[in-house]
């Protein structure tokens, strides 16, 4: 690529804009990431993933997974910088959890 292409520009053999690209690079990333991780922490990213924002009561509950392996699943996952928690503004004395940023 020239200096004065732009990443803008479809490319010839995919037709797809460099914005496309780093967009399907993020996913790849993320998804060679959490390969890495146990099963239970796969299936309750997958769940935050479709679902949004959860806490870890409803992730339970989406996933039929116990609490117990909810919480180790979102350890792991927040260790890995996968995932992370904001305080519930309904209820203070929870989390709600969702995909990082």
């Amino acid at each position: 690529m020239s200096a004065t292409e732009s990443d803008s520009e479809p490319d010839e053999a995919t037709g797809e804009t460099g914005d496309e690209r780093s967009d399907e690079s993020e996913e790849t990333a993320a998804e060679s990431a959490i390969s890495e991780f146990p099963p239970s922490a796969k299936l309750v990213y997958k769940v935050l993933e479709y679902e949004g924002p959860l806490t870890q009561e409803r992730i339970a509950a989406e996933s039929r997974l116990c609490p117990r392996t909810v919480r180790y699943a979102l350890g792991k996952l927040e260790d890995g910088g996968l995932v992370t928690s904001r305080v519930c503004l309904e209820d203070a004395r929870q989390s709600k959890y969702r995909i990082g940023e």
